[in-house]
């Protein structure tokens, strides 16, 4: 049963503003550690790839629940998926307020931090099945939530830790986090005829066993298609050099001789830009193509790394921010618009999610591998030289994308 018309409309614009204020929470506070990753070196005296191995455990663990809570929210809708996850995110950042050995930052932000930010491909499956149409623009809208929140909470963090030191500052963070989180959850829902049943339907065309026999096969397809393939390459080259930047940058900055509250404003600026990046790029995508968007983005990327090897100033440094965080912002809108474009609706989340798994495997070598390059050389233009080749990689793997495919049925 298809439902149409303006009361399906503003429940949309519902669930897209709801899941905006959840995208900035859960990215906003995960974005802090990069703040809280000096007080942490000083006052346990870690190293930076020991003390990045908490973030980097924390994407693996993330990608891999992701795929989980994709499969669960399609079976049984994302109300209740989304509360119990808020609820942990919120209780993980009390529990940080309180580390005082390695085994408990690895614990506490790698695995029940992860637990808490697995919302996150639900959200982003959400959207498109509520809007068939303009699902660039409204994916760039919940996207902005992200890079509110980076823009907002390093700044905020920062000047908690300022005026309360850095265990209080977690505490604040996770009482916002809960309160906001557990709240926003009760909006979400799936469109009408999606809501899922007592025995965990999903899909409104779902006949039967033959029906969901030639969903996974569909699904098995998809998952062994070179599409898929360079789906995995773009989201690793991404989030590893995105995450490897998001939190190494403050401390890069802060060697550079910038005070530590004017370096935070570096993550601050890459949320602003993000927002920026994510509308022009969604739009961009909904009035030519994704894969033109995306190539555009990762050249960006590529350009703003190879400035920030050479970058040894403040103003070379906030002018890196901004270019990196456009693109940024570009490629992180246009994944879940393009994954619907080449592999219809039907099986959107999960698709989506294991391409993200590939992503985590990224992103949790970033930080880990570009903190071992410093340890090990004291420098950190190799690990930015990486970062840069992989983008370029990424802009690689975009070229190779075939038009025809982006235009399967769903």
């Amino acid at each position: 049963m298809k439902c149409s018309g303006r009361p399906r409309l503003e429940s949309g614009y519902t669930i897209v503003i709801v899941a905006f204020v959840m995208m900035m929470i859960i990215w906003g506070t995960f974005n802090t550690f990069g703040v809280f990753f000096e007080p942490l070196i000083k006052e346990f005296g870690w190293t930076r790839a020991m003390t990045s191995g908490a973030s980097a455990l924390n994407t693996i663990i993330f990608g891999i629940l992701c795929v989980f809570s994709a499969g669960l929210s399609e079976r049984f809708g994302p109300r209740w998926v989304t509360t119990v996850c808020g609820a942990i995110l919120g209780l993980s950042y009390f529990l940080m307020a309180r580390i005082a050995s390695p085994r408990e930052l690895y614990l506490y932000l790698g695995v029940f931090v992860a637990i808490g930010m697995s919302p996150y491909i639900p959200l982003l499956s959400l959207v498109p099945r509520w809007f068939p149409t303009k699902r660039g623009r409204m994916n760039a809208i919940v996207m902005s939530g992200m890079g509110l929140g980076q823009m907002v909470m390093p700044p905020v963090a920062g000047y908690l830790i300022f005026l309360w030191q850095w265990r209080n500052a977690y505490l604040a963070i996770a009482l916002l986090t809960i309160v906001v989180m557990v709240t926003a959850c009760q909006f979400l829902r799936n469109p009408p005829g999606e809501a899922a049943s007592p025995a965990g339907a999903t899909d409104p065309h779902d006949e039967g066993p033959a029906s969901r026999q030639a969903s996974r096969q569909a699904l098995g397809q998809a998952l062994r298609s070179r599409e898929f393939r360079l789906l995995c390459v773009l989201y690793f080259s991404f989030l590893y050099s995105n995450v490897a930047i998001t939190v190494h940058l403050v401390i890069h900055a802060t060697g550079l001789g910038i005070p530590a509250r004017e370096a935070t404003i570096t993550l601050a600026l890459i949320g602003g830009a993000c927002i920026i990046g994510m509308n022009v790029m969604g739009n961009l995508a909904d009035r030519f193509s994704n894969r033109a968007a995306l190539g555009i983005s990762y050249a960006v990327m590529v350009l703003s790394l190879f400035w920030l090897i050479s970058s040894g100033s403040e103003g070379s440094l906030f002018l890196f921010s901004i270019a990196f965080g456009f693109a940024y912002g570009g490629m992180q809108v246009l994944f879940s618009p393009l994954v619907a474009e080449i592999f219809g609706t039907r099986s959107h989340g999960v698709i989506l999610a294991a391409g993200a798994l590939a992503g985590s495997v990224g992103a949790a070598l970033g930080p880990i591998v570009t903190g071992y390059i410093f340890d090990v050389l004291g420098s950190y233009t190799v690990a930015f030289i990486l970062c840069a080749v992989l983008a370029l990689t990424g802009f690689v793997s975009t070229l190779l994308l075939t038009p025809p495919s982006l235009r399967k049925s769903s």
